[in-house]
């Protein structure tokens, strides 16, 4: 029989044992030595080495019940597989580019005096996480229901994380891959991160957008005084989603933009309403509506009068306060003058001085 019919019809027969589970034959059990379990990611090169002697006559890797190598020939037709040495003492292939499918058990074959030996290593293929599924962006009424869900992948299996990052961080809120969140508020609008990790690679991140439509509401209204002839502002602001839309009333008219001596400009969460020259016809009470989809509300805001200071006024004041006599503790409250209170105590005098004389 033709040498390398035989040492194919040997391999053969290894694999079919070894298919079996059946070691073809233990003999010494240090020999030959293959590696432990290697372990690599995808996308690497993994390289399978066994120790040999002058006593191993054949060689051979078997990848389950398939020959990959047999001595130096190449018996798969995988490009990747690639024979790296072939000496007395290692006998190696390189996996290039492993994928997932690569994992599984490796055994290295040989015969000695006529007697096949094997060895068997497993190799551990690690995936990156990858995120393959996540909710879309949605909106929901303050009060309504959500459920995120976030699916990946990845070898080991990754842990999935679901956190609260707008408008700002709160922590995790879930460690799973679904997020229910029941009787949602305002306050938890924003994005959530979803974050899927095993350690072989960073962690790879999604976002989705969640969007609470609530119902207007003012935040901050005031009444303003204003000189006649001078420029007045009333301001309402409102929070709402979507974005409240404005309307301003005097009574029961509608003021517009364009109005004579009056502008409207609104934003989304503030109107502000501008008297250029307040006039008599001016003051009064106004009211500020703020509305969207899902309601309105309205707040009254007084426009009033107040004194402007004139020149003269001022003047008075400070000559007024020049002159009030000091009021402070321990003070002589009465409707005379500093000048004729001393006059008093001078006219005292000569009679202090007559009662002294008596006396002596």
């Amino acid at each position: 029989m033709h040498r390398s019919v035989a040492w194919a019809i040997f391999a053969g027969l290894a694999a079919l044992f070894l298919f079996q589970g059946v070691p073809v034959r233990s003999g010494d059990a240090t020999f030959p030595k293959a590696m432990d379990n290697v372990t690599v990611r995808q996308g690497e090169s993994a390289t399978l080495r066994c120790s040999v002697d002058n006593r191993v006559t054949r060689v051979a890797w078997l990848n389950r019940s398939s020959i990959l190598y047999a001595g130096n020939d190449k018996w798969c037709l995988d490009p990747r597989v690639v024979l790296l040495s072939n000496t007395k003492t290692q006998y190696s292939i390189q996996i290039q580019d492993v994928d997932v499918y690569d994992e599984g058990p490796y055994t290295c074959s040989v015969q000695t005096d006529n007697h096949p030996k094997t060895s068997r290593v497993h190799l551990i293929v690690q995936v990156s996480p990858k995120i393959v599924e996540i909710s879309s962006d949605i909106s929901v009424n303050e009060g309504g229901n959500i459920s995120l869900t976030c699916i990946a992948t990845g070898r080991p299996d990754p842990t999935i994380t679901w956190r609260h990052i707008s408008p700002k961080a709160v922590g995790f809120v879930s460690e799973d891959e679904y997020l229910e969140i029941t009787g949602i508020t305002k306050e938890q609008s924003g994005e959530y991160e979803c974050s899927a990790s095993n350690d072989v690679a960073a962690p790879v991140v999604r976002r989705v957008k969640v969007t609470v439509n609530y119902p207007p509401y003012i935040s901050d209204a005031k009444s303003t005084g204003v000189p006649v002839g001078q420029k007045g502002i009333l301001q309402c602001e409102a929070s709402a989603v979507p974005a409240a839309e404005f309307q301003w009333y005097k009574d029961d008219k509608r003021l517009v933009e364009g109005q004579k001596g009056v502008k409207v400009e609104s934003k989304a969460f503030f109107s502000r309403l501008t008297f250029f020259n307040v006039s008599e016809q001016d003051y009064g009470n106004y009211t500020c509506v703020a509305s969207n989809k899902l309601g309105n509300t309205n707040v009254s805001i007084i426009l009033y009068e107040i004194s402007e200071p004139t020149s003269s006024t001022l003047f008075q004041e400070e000559t007024t306060t020049a002159l009030t006599p000091w009021k402070g503790p321990g003070a002589v409250h009465d409707g005379n003058n500093g000048t004729s209170r001393r006059a008093g105590c001078i006219g005292l005098l000569p009679l202090l001085l007559l009662h002294l004389l008596l006396k002596f």
